[in-house]
């Protein structure tokens, strides 16, 4: 039973240093500074006014990544109906990323995150998972979390963030 009860305090006492961002709707999104693969920085903070979609991928260069991004790609033009700003993220490196997004002929940037400080602060990293989980987060005009979409389906992610932003309410260019 000592040992029991002794495992459990040791635990409780590790958990907030394994414990990530538990962020939840109406929660404000964490801050970012981040390059994307066009090579300009982008700040959450730049963006106030405007609804933000951040979609996590794991790792560049592989197959659902891949999917997940030429999704967003080929849904391009309804994604531009809407006032949205739309990236990917990943804690790859912006040379990888840079070259992730020329292979696929994107048509947004992929944000870099080699350090995961952003990463651990929406959550999809941790220090038992060292590569993004697959979650796409949705982020008001005032920079609160609106929705957080953690079953995404990489071959028509793009569709799906459309019709999650018809559904927000997101405004549309025209009107």
């Amino acid at each position: 039973m000592k040992s029991i009860l002794k495992t459990l305090i040791c635990a409780s006492l590790l958990m907030p240093i394994f414990a990530s961002a538990q962020l939840e709707t109406g929660d404000d999104a964490p801050a970012f500074e981040l390059t994307g693969s066009d090579g300009k920085t982008y700040k959450l903070a730049d963006l106030k006014g405007t609804a933000v979609v951040l979609a996590w991928f794991p790792k560049a260069f592989t197959g659902g990544c891949t999917k997940e991004c030429k999704s967003l790609r080929e849904n391009g033009e309804s994604l531009a109906k809407y006032e949205v700003a739309h990236f990917t993220a990943s804690c790859d490196t912006v040379e990888k990323n840079t070259a992730f997004a020329k292979d696929l002929e994107l048509n947004y940037p992929i944000l870099s995150d080699p350090g995961k400080e952003v990463a651990k602060a929406y959550g999809v990293v941790s220090a038992t998972r060292p590569f993004p989980q697959r979650w796409t987060f949705y982020i008001d005009a005032e920079g609160k979390i609106a929705y957080i979409d953690k079953k995404v389906k990489v071959g028509d992610h793009g569709a799906d963030i459309v019709a999650k932003l018809e559904e927000l309410g997101v405004k549309t260019k025209e009107g």
